[in-house]
């Protein structure tokens, strides 16, 4: 009986990479892969023979080119049923070697590299040869003149002209300086004695002498006759001040007392408003004030007009009121007033001493009260 030989035993193990060549060069586009052969008719499925021994692992080879890429391993095929086994089969011939495929298109040309430093500067080469002489320039601008020559001698003296006609009269010279004054001659005769001239204006009022010395006091003269008897004449007064500057930049505002120095009886009394004083019982009073003004609110027009009042109970009283014109704002004048007024039960109530102008610096004020009588 013809034994069928049984299929081709595994390849052996490839053997190692020889070493590598020269530097890798670019790997190149991998080629088109090349169409499938026809699929032969498929054989009768001999039985499996026993696997043949592994052969002898091949010499390297030499070293090439970069390794190419490993193809595409084929599908595997249905495993036939196993047959009997047959006889060991003798090793069959190595097959031919395949042509070798056709070699890749070249990759593209990589990216240039960067540009390397410059070198040293290289040795200066020999002198070149002597240019021809060229054409001769334009010619220069004349110098400056050189100096005057040394003077000739004088030549021969020419016989005299004949004399030439009379010229013009020149103009007149200036007149010269005034000479010394003469001296003085003897003095005349006395001439007559003239009118008498008007008498004169009547010269200024010399000033004011010294006052003399005050003569004796004069004997006393008689005492004179007893007089009524007054309203009983309570001890009640006060005085306010305030030294400090207050500017009162509105018109008609009261002007603040900062403390009292004195406060006797119970019928005059501060209140609570640092510009208040106030009158507690009926009767005559004495009030008076006195303050230094100043002009200097913003937009203030000059010659301008400082007035101060005194206002009870929000009525001006009468004969208090001061007025004084100033011509700068750096004129400070003082104002002050004084009147004995009549308080009625009607009437007590409080009173301020107000700043009637505006624009208006106070400083240095000074407000008495005094009760006079009571009774009336």
């Amino acid at each position: 009986m013809i034994c069928t030989p049984g299929p081709t035993g595994p390849t052996g193990p490839t053997g190692p990479t020889g070493p590598s060549g020269g530097e890798t060069g670019p790997t190149g586009p991998t080629g088109a892969t090349g169409a499938t052969g026809a699929t032969g008719l498929a054989g009768a499925t001999g039985a499996t023979g026993p696997t043949g021994p592994t052969g002898p692992t091949g010499e390297t080879g030499p070293a090439g080119g970069a390794t190419g890429a490993t193809g595409a391993t084929g599908a595997t095929g249905p495993t036939g049923p196993t047959g009997a086994e047959g006889l060991a089969g003798t090793d069959g011939a190595t097959g031919p070697t395949g042509a070798t495929g056709p070699t890749g298109a070249d990759g593209a040309t990589g990216a240039t590299g960067p540009t390397g430093a410059t070198g040293p500067t290289g040795p200066t080469g020999a002198t070149g040869a002597t240019g021809e002489t060229g054409p001769t320039g334009p010619t220069g601008p004349t110098g400056p003149t050189g100096p005057t020559g040394a003077e000739g001698a004088a030549g021969a003296e020419g016989r005299a002209g004949t004399d030439g006609a009379t010229g013009a009269t020149g103009p007149t010279g200036a007149t010269g300086p005034t000479g010394p004054t003469g001296a003085t001659g003897a003095e005349g005769a006395a001439g007559a004695e003239g009118a008498t001239g008007a008498t004169g204006a009547t010269g200024a009022t010399g000033a004011t002498g010294e006052t003399g010395p005050t003569g004796p006091t004069g004997p006393t003269g008689p005492t004179g006759p007893t007089g009524p008897t007054g309203g009983t004449v309570l001890s009640s007064s006060l005085m306010a001040e305030n030294a400090a500057p207050q500017q009162l930049a509105a018109a008609n505002t009261p002007i603040s007392l900062a403390s009292h120095t004195l406060l006797k009886g119970d019928a005059i009394a501060r209140t609570s408003r640092p510009s208040e004083i106030n009158i507690l019982t009926p009767g005559l009073y004495e009030i008076y004030y006195r303050g230094v003004a100043q002009a200097t609110g913003e937009g203030i027009v000059f010659p301008y007009t400082i007035s101060s009042v005194v206002v009870l109970n929000g009525i001006p009283v009468e004969n208090t009121r001061a007025t004084r014109t100033v011509s700068n704002a750096s004129q400070a004048v003082t104002l002050s007033q004084s009147t004995a007024t009549l308080i009625r039960s009607t009437e007590v109530g409080s009173f301020v001493v107000r700043s009637e102008s505006p624009g208006v610096t106070w400083s240095n004020v000074v407000v008495m009260a005094a009760k006079l009588t009571d009774g009336i």
